[in-house]
């Protein structure tokens, strides 16, 4: 767990999101509450619950962001559901534990990673060894050195015998390590694992009939004929799975999916609001009670075992145009204590997410356009431009926030992008008459329908 600083996580979060102080202060003290509960004694960590937190605001704001970035901080498991994929029990739809077991099979993924990382060196050293094995010419070939160089050499296991041998095997290795035999086709021999993507409900969570049939029966080996480079890989993986025990791997990762977990809840203002009687709204708040439990805390059966939902920390959000907080039933309501506001994008926002972020649009596009041989340049007063197009999109037609910048940046350098090779100049500045010439035709009119009653 992270000792960061609520105004370190906030530091962090800025270096990426523009404005929405109010959700990153509220998120930075969820985080940091954490931690202070890790450095307490068992019996007062058993008593104190995250303080699950709900944020409103308009599409495009920063919301999924700002969630996905913390959990990326701290590497804490992180899920992304959208709350409309439910559907009450007795309806066609996912059951809403399934957001659970996908938590739990993302926590696996971090948790192994992070252990491959720890055995790689020696997994690449023993896939090493196999390939200069396969690589090995046996006593039988006549023309040892012209058969490796001039075609397909199958798997024969060789064990040195002579200095003449180790000699040769030395040169291999360091032909490997320096990329001169990656082209090479070799047979190498790998697990058959057949896909059978049919999946089936039960106890335990979703099991794949891969997970049924392949604790019953032996995995088959298979041979396949690759490059050099592409067995590398295959091998080091392979060998780096059997130096990592997967059962500390699960037990590992079921305890960060309970404590430092993060499940975040889109689209939850899609299933606010009372029952219409008929048609889809009528398992909205089906779907609503059976979230409740998981929030408020159970044990969800998955195929790795139980798993508590009790310390995981639940991020709801929604734009809320149409229904509002208060109507989600009161149950599930109480148990988002923490409410935050998130701002439409203005205009100096929209700038500011052009150039500022680590990741800003402007520089994505510069980075692309660079890869090409071209320079691309633009001007201040052609940024301020670029901002008001989206500002003017966004009143004009849906908003959609920062998205609409992608939109709009498109729109004008699909001139740019389209030319490669020998058309590309060295270099190009975006300025204002670049701008304002594109967008004269493609301006967007204001519709007045919708005011005419």
């Amino acid at each position: 767990m992270s000792n960061l600083s609520p105004i370190e996580i906030v530091e962090q979060l800025d270096k990426y999101i523009i404005g929405q102080d109010e959700a990153k202060r509220a998120m930075a003290i969820a985080l940091r509450n954490r931690y202070r509960r890790s450095k307490l004694d068992k019996e007062m960590q058993a008593e104190i619950t995250p303080k699950n937190i709900i944020m409103v605001g308009p599409t495009g704001v920063g919301k999924t962001e700002i969630a996905r970035r913390l959990a990326t901080l701290v590497d804490a498991p992180f899920i992304k559901v959208e709350a409309t994929k439910f559907t009450e029990v007795g309806y066609v739809g996912r059951d809403v534990e399934s957001m659970v077991r996908d938590l739990l099979e993302a926590s696996i993924r971090l948790v192994k990673s992070k252990k491959m990382e720890t055995v790689i060196l020696q997994a690449q050293l023993t896939a090493q060894e196999r390939l200069v094995d396969i690589l090995m010419p046996g006593k039988k070939h006549e023309k040892p050195a012209q058969f490796l160089l001039s075609g397909t050499v199958k798997q024969e296991p060789f064990q040195p015998e002579e200095e003449s041998d180790i000699k040769k095997r030395q040169e291999i290795a360091t032909l490997l390590n320096e990329g001169k035999l990656d082209d090479i086709i070799i047979e190498i021999e790998v697990d058959d694992t057949p896909m059978l993507g049919m999946e089936i409900a039960g106890i335990g969570g979703d099991l794949s009939f891969n997970d049924m049939f392949g604790a019953i029966f032996p995995k088959k080996r298979k041979k396949r004929k690759v490059k050099v480079s592409e067995a590398k890989r295959i091998l080091e993986q392979e060998e780096a799975d059997k130096l990592i025990d997967m059962d500390e791997v699960t037990k590992e990762a079921i305890d960060r999916a309970e404590q430092d977990g993060i499940i975040f809840l889109d689209e939850i203002d899609k299933i606010a609001g009372k029952n219409a009687g008929s048609g889809p709204d009528v398992s909205r708040e089906g779907v609503q009670r059976d979230i409740l439990p998981i929030v408020e805390g159970s044990i969800v059966m998955t195929k790795y075992g139980p798993i508590k939902t009790d310390y995981m920390l639940f991020v709801a959000a929604g734009a809320f145009h149409v229904s509002k907080v208060s109507d989600i039933i009161p149950e599930l309501q109480g148990r988002f204590p923490i409410r935050v506001n998130l701002k439409s994008l203005t205009k100096a926002d929209l700038r500011s997410i052009l150039t500022k972020p680590q990741n800003a649009i402007v520089k994505q596009y510069t980075a692309l356009m660079q890869s090409d041989g071209l320079n691309l340049e633009f001007s201040e007063e052609a940024l301020d431009d670029i901002a008001e197009q989206a500002m003017l999109a966004n009143e004009t037609s849906e908003n959609i926030g920062a998205r609409r910048l992608q939109t709009v940046m498109e729109n004008l350098l699909s001139d740019v992008a389209f030319m490669t090779g020998s058309d590309v100049p060295l270099a190009i500045v975006i300025d204002r008459d670049y701008v304002q010439s594109h967008f004269d035709v493609k301006q967007p009119k204001k519709d007045l329908q919708k005011f005419i009653l």
